[in-house]
């Protein structure tokens, strides 16, 4: 390796250590004080940078919180939702697809929680985030949908749209922290729940 690729690959590790430090201090805060406003100066001075650092890898604070969006979908373990969804069977690979999800919207509900509320009281900068985390879901819902309603398995009465709108409704973080906070269920009671919620809301029964 030359020493200039050496030095540009210095600067990308650095850049990134910077961007992972900054993201880190955004969920820390999130977790450490959910009914406070999250100020940039907070999160600059636990991340050990400067306030306009944050925004010259960000842009704004809208930016930061998309950031934070996609990393939850990255490191949150999302990823184990798509393979999830791998199985030919479209019955099978709607109850791995949402027992799959469940354990993930429990390992970062605080979080979760605080940007759903947040994005209600702060629609420009955090509205976006939960948004397009709701429509990747959303994306998920249809495509599980169309493979229920090609392989036969929809209820006669639910057309593919219908249950795309359905399965949207049972299987999002909303409907999850009712049962894991509102009725103070264990995540394995949680899953078996949602699973038994899908089903019914939009499958044939099995013959």
């Amino acid at each position: 390796m030359t020493t200039r690729k050496y030095q540009q690959r210095l600067r990308a590790d650095a850049a990134e250590d910077t961007r992972r430090r900054i993201l880190d201090a955004v969920y820390q805060r999130l977790c450490e004080a959910p009914t406070e406003p999250v100020g940039i100066e907070r999160v600059a001075a636990m991340a050990e940078v400067s306030r306009s650092t944050v925004y010259l890898v960000f842009g704004s604070r809208a930016g930061l919180f998309d950031a934070l969006g996609d990393d939850l979908r990255g490191r949150g373990g999302f990823d184990r939702i798509a393979d999830a969804a791998g199985n030919p069977d479209a019955r099978e690979s709607l109850r791995e697809s949402i027992r799959a999800s469940v354990p993930i919207f429990a390992e970062h509900r605080e979080v979760l929680r605080v940007l759903y509320s947040m994005a209600q009281l702060d629609p420009e900068s955090v509205g976006g985030a939960v948004q397009r985390m709701g429509e990747a879901r959303a994306s998920g819902m249809a495509w599980h949908a169309h493979r229920l309603a090609e392989q036969h398995a929809l209820r006669a009465d639910v057309t593919a749209i219908d249950a795309a709108h359905l399965l949207w409704a049972v299987t999002g973080f909303e409907f999850f922290d009712q049962l894991y906070t509102g009725r103070a269920l264990p995540v394995d009671q949680v899953a078996d729940l949602m699973v038994a919620a899908a089903e019914r809301a939009v499958l044939e029964a099995s013959r």
